[in-house]
């Protein structure tokens, strides 16, 4: 299966509503499923009250952690914080995960990895294999450059968008 058309599927999956996806081709299947997770107030599925004997039941209630926002700035605090960004500041060029599996930077274990920090690379170079759902699925340089670093250790698990590389473009 073509890795830009899975990620292509992924990404319409996250934007659109729908919950559940299956997708069959040949004998690979993928299922996409989202999980929804409701406030207690706003949930569509009320429980109906319970009746035991004639005396209706008062289901427990439970605190639900409230989303916690930044500090507002006032006179009295003046104080400002910095975030910084995941990626360098030196604007390196990230490759990143289209998919969750595992990272292999070889196509075998006794084979030598794909490149090296210091490599120079061009667009169409396998940078390394995410493998999921046993499917090895080859990641491809997308820019000119060189490698600055390699971000995760060989057998790893990666995320769907994590970074995996940082390539110096030329």
């Amino acid at each position: 299966m073509d890795i830009k058309y899975l990620k292509e599927i992924v990404e319409i999956f996250d934007n659109s509503k729908v919950m559940d996806l299956e997708i069959v081709e040949g004998d690979v299947t993928i299922n996409l499923s989202k999980q929804v997770n409701y406030p207690a107030n706003d949930n569509p599925y009320p429980m109906p009250p319970m009746y035991f004997g004639g005396n209706q039941m008062q289901m427990p209630q439970y605190a639900v952690p409230q989303q916690t926002t930044a500090p507002v700035q006032t006179e009295a605090n003046t104080s400002t914080t910095v975030v910084t960004p995941a990626e360098p500041a030196n604007k390196l060029h990230e490759i990143k995960s289209p998919i969750v599996g595992t990272f292999y930077r070889s196509p075998s274990p006794e084979s030598e990895p794909f490149v090296e920090a210091g490599a120079r690379v061009k667009p169409g170079d396998v940078l390394c294999i995410v493998e999921a759902m046993k499917l090895m699925n080859e990641i491809e340089c997308d820019v000119s450059g060189t490698i600055e670093k390699i971000l995760l250790e060989n057998g790893k698990p990666v995320e769907f968008n994590q970074a995996l590389f940082y390539i110096k473009p030329d």
